[in-house]
C-alpha cells in the first residue's frame, strides 16, 4: 500500500480548506491519506461563521484506530481547535516518535475567522514545536507564535523553541508582484523560492502546500526537495483555482 499520511484537521464544509485540502493534496502527491478529525466548522468559501471541537478522547481514538492497519509515515496538523487537543497530538507524537511531522499552526482562516482562542493556542504550540519535523508558518502565523514583528527574529525564536525546520510562508507580505517562500534548517536558510503574486485570495492554500510536503516526506523525499516539489504543484492549481462567487476567495482546483 501507498505510504500513509495522517492528517488531525478540521472539516470544512465547502471543501476548500482542512480535511478536504489534505485528502486531495496528499492523494495528488502519490501518498494515502488517513484523517482524524478535530473539530466540525461551519464555514463556506468565505467565512468561518463557529466551530465544535472534538474530544480529545474521541480524537485519540480516531488516531489510534488508523495507526493499527494502515502504513502511516507522517503526521499532518493543521487546525486542532483547542489546547486539550495540541496536548493529545503531542502525547500521540511521543508516542510514536519514528513518524515524520509537519506542523501548519493554523490559527485563523484566511477569511479572519476564528478558528480557536488565538492567545491560549499560541502557549500551547509551544508544546508541538520541537516534534516537527518542519513548520510551515505563514508571517502572520509566525509572528503571533513568537511575539516578534522582525521576520529574521521571528524565525530565530522558533529554533530557540526548538524547532528543526521552518519553511515561511510569504502571501501576507506587502510584495505586490511576487511571494517569497524561505525554507530554514537548523536555523540556516537553505532555499529561497519566488514565484509571481496571483489576482485574488485563496482558499486552502496553505493547508494544500503543507499536505503535499508530508505526502512527499512519507514517500522518502529529502525535506528540500518535498518542499520544491508542493510549490510547484501548489502555483499550478492556485492558477487554476476556481472563483465560487465574484470577486471571493477561490478554491484550488487540486485534480
Amino acid at each position: 500500500m501507498r505510504p500513509t499520511v495522517l492528517c488531525f484537521s478540521g472539516l470544512d464544509p465547502s471543501g476548500g480548506a482542512g480535511l478536504q485540502a489534505d485528502i486531495e493534496a496528499i492523494g495528488q502527491s502519490g501518498a494515502h491519506a488517513a484523517i482524524a478529525c478535530t473539530a466540525l466548522t461551519i464555514q463556506n468559501s468565505q467565512q468561518v461563521f463557529g466551530f465544535e471541537a472534538t474530544s480529545k478522547e474521541l480524537l485519540l481514538a480516531q488516531a489510534n484506530a488508523v495507526v493499527k492497519d494502515l502504513p502511516i509515515k507522517c503526521v499532518k496538523s493543521g487546525m486542532l481547535g483547542t489546547t486539550d487537543n495540541i496536548a493529545a497530538l503531542a502525547e500521540f507524537l511521543r508516542e510514536h516518535p519514528d513518524y515524520l511531522y509537519v506542523l501548519d499552526p493554523v490559527l485563523v482562516a484566511n477569511s479572519g475567522g476564528s478558528l480557536g482562542n488565538q492567545e491560549t493556542l499560541v502557549k500551547a504550540f509551544v508544546e508541538l514545536v520541537p516534534l516537527a519535523t518542519v513548520i510551515t508558518p505563514n508571517t502572520v502565523e509566525l509572528r503571533a507564535l513568537t511575539g516578534e514583528q522582525n521576520l529574521e527574529k521571528a524565525t530565530a525564536k522558533l529554533f530557540e523553541m526548538g524547532a528543526k525546520a521552518v519553511l515561511v510562508k510569504g502571501g501576507h507580505e506587502d510584495t505586490p508582484d511576487y511571494i517569497r517562500n524561505a525554507l530554514y534548517l537548523a536555523g540556516e536558510l537553505v532555499s529561497e523560492t519566488k514565484c509571481p503574486r496571483l489576482a485574488g485570495e485563496y482558499h486552502g492554500s496553505g493547508c494544500s502546500l503543507a499536505s503535499f510536503i508530508a505526502g512527499r516526506l512519507a514517500q522518502g523525499d529529502e525535506l528540500k526537495v518535498a518542499v520544491n516539489h508542493a510549490e510547484a504543484w501548489l502555483f499550478g492549481v492556485l492558477k487554476k483555482a476556481e472563483s465560487p462567487i465574484p470577486n471571493g476567495q477561490k478554491i484550488p482546483k487540486r485534480f
